[in-house]
């Protein structure tokens, strides 16, 4: 009999797909005009100066050679330029974040992507509660989250879960629809060493009286606790365009009445998802500050009900190319590669979402296209994926069995969009932090394991990015995916 868990082909999921364009030699779009053009200019060159071509025509094919070629899934051209880049800002100190005091209009801003976004404090009128709306002045944009009850559906059964699916899929279709929602992102938080705290309630309970071989497990259980518990934080922040409705808002105050009603819009029930409310400000200081510092994550409410928005972030930071250095840890990012090509379970990010030694951060962002967006992609993505499989025939003999599958699934894409599927731009993003530098290669380490165990979805760190990834996982109303 075989011990392993095995999952019915209804809660297998797949339609997976990386965006591809037509090009020549492995080349995009984009990257096959820009060598085209690079060509045409070093030949017009020539026909001037016939010497010229001993340095434009090896630098062209180099360019062009490093275009083609890929590196950690992109084109290695972009890698190696945005290294470039890196390397530039930092020899300028413009990757290193010190919080200063300045007389200046936003001076005391939060760094980096967030810098745009401001906390506004509102009032819900229908729970009678505080909320807290982000604004970002550059966009207009306005995002609120919303705090869920963590909680799994492995141990439901087969029907409910479909259901869920099922539910989760009329809330895209929904959202698709709405010219309001601009994005959303999902991101659960696990802090480990929840169990000190339950080992400090167990001894203050515990009776003298009890049987020694009682003591000897209680007291085992309580050794070993902190390492294997964690306390989980899961939200859902959702980007909102006030707007876009018909009667625009003129000021502040209608605007986040706008961006609320549109979130309220979102019926999650029947989805699995248990919510718990609003997030209200304190609670947006507490999670964003929390993750800069994760000492302060239990304090008090009054302690962050007088802070800032600027004082949540950091008082100082260091963006590295692979690590993000800040008050109280340094964390490392990773960003999603590529998914599997084949059927994959519903639970497949389960051992992202174990606890560990170190705090962790899991953040799922996406933007659902509208239905006749969505459709011209598709049928995009058909006519690239044929025509390179026709290339590759005409140049070779015959297309790559690879190809011909990769024409093959854009095509069962269309049918399940004309079927009533959505169409998705969506992204993985995790962080962990380690609270010394010197724990930051068991924090790495940890991580890689964890990509490992999901048996299939590939990741990889977030070169240059690292900051902004960090802040993506937060509810800072950044969402990589939503462009102003």
């Amino acid at each position: 009999m075989s011990s392993a868990h095995e999952v019915p082909k209804a809660l297998m999921v797949n339609g997976f797909r990386v965006r591809k364009s037509f090009g020549i030699g492995g080349l995009s779009k984009g990257a096959t005009i820009g060598a085209a053009l690079t060509l045409l200019a070093v030949g017009l060159i020539a026909t001037q100066s016939p010497a010229t071509l001993l340095v434009t025509l090896p630098t062209a094919l180099v360019g062009v050679g490093l275009a083609a070629a890929r590196r950690h899934g992109m084109s290695a051209l972009t890698y190696y330029w945005a290294k470039a880049a890196w390397h530039r800002a930092s020899k300028s100190e413009a990757n290193s974040y010190r919080r200063l005091l300045l007389e200046l209009p936003y001076a005391l801003d939060l760094p980096g992507v967030g810098a745009s976004s401001t906390l506004v404090k509102a009032h819900d009128p229908t729970s009678g509660r505080s909320v807290g709306v982000v604004h970002d002045r550059a966009t207009d944009f306005m995002t609120i989250s919303t705090l869920l009850a963590p909680g799994g559906s492995l141990m439901a059964p087969t029907g409910a879960v479909q259901s869920s699916l099922r539910t989760w899929s009329s809330v895209l279709e929904a959202m698709s629809t709405d010219d309001q929602i601009k994005g959303a992102s999902v991101t659960i938080q696990i802090t480990p060493g929840a169990g000190e705290a339950l080992g400090d309630d167990v001894k203050a309970r515990q009776d003298p009286g009890a049987p020694a071989l009682a003591k000897r497990i209680v007291e085992e259980l309580v050794r070993t606790t902190p390492h294997a518990t964690a306390s989980v934080a899961p939200w859902m922040s959702v980007t909102v365009d006030p707007n876009a409705s018909v009667n625009p808002p003129t000021d502040l105050a209608e605007q986040v009445a706008e961006a609320l009603k549109a979130v309220d819009s979102i019926d999650l029930s029947g989805t699995g998802t248990d919510i718990e409310r609003r997030a209200t400000d304190i609670d947006l200081r507490r999670l964003v500050r929390s993750a800069y510092d994760p000492d302060v994550f239990n304090a008090r409410d009054a302690e962050f009900a007088d802070l800032s928005w600027s004082e949540c972030g950091p008082q100082a930071a260091d963006d590295g190319w692979e690590e993000y250095a800040h008050d109280g840890g340094i964390s490392v990012s990773w960003v999603l590669r590529e998914m599997p090509r084949r059927p994959i379970s519903y639970s497949v990010l389960l051992p992202l979402l174990a606890p560990g030694r170190y705090q962790r951060r899991i953040t799922l962002a996406y933007r659902v296209l509208d239905p006749h967006e969505g459709e011209a992609v598709l049928e995009r993505e058909i006519s690239a994926a044929y025509n390179t499989a026709q290339a590759t025939a005409e140049v070779k003999g015959r297309a790559k069995w690879s190809q011909k599958a990769d024409a093959q699934r854009a095509e069962e894409a269309a049918a399940q969009v004309a079927g009533g599927a959505q169409v998705v731009d969506w992204t993985l993003m995790v962080t962990v932090t380690a609270r010394r530098a010197a724990d930051l290669p068991a924090a790495r380490q940890e991580l890689e394991r964890a990509v490992k165990a999901t048996r299939g979805v590939r990741m990889r760190p977030a070169y240059g990015a690292q900051a902004a990834v960090f802040a993506a996982g937060l509810p800072l109303g950044y969402n990589p995916l939503v462009k102003g």
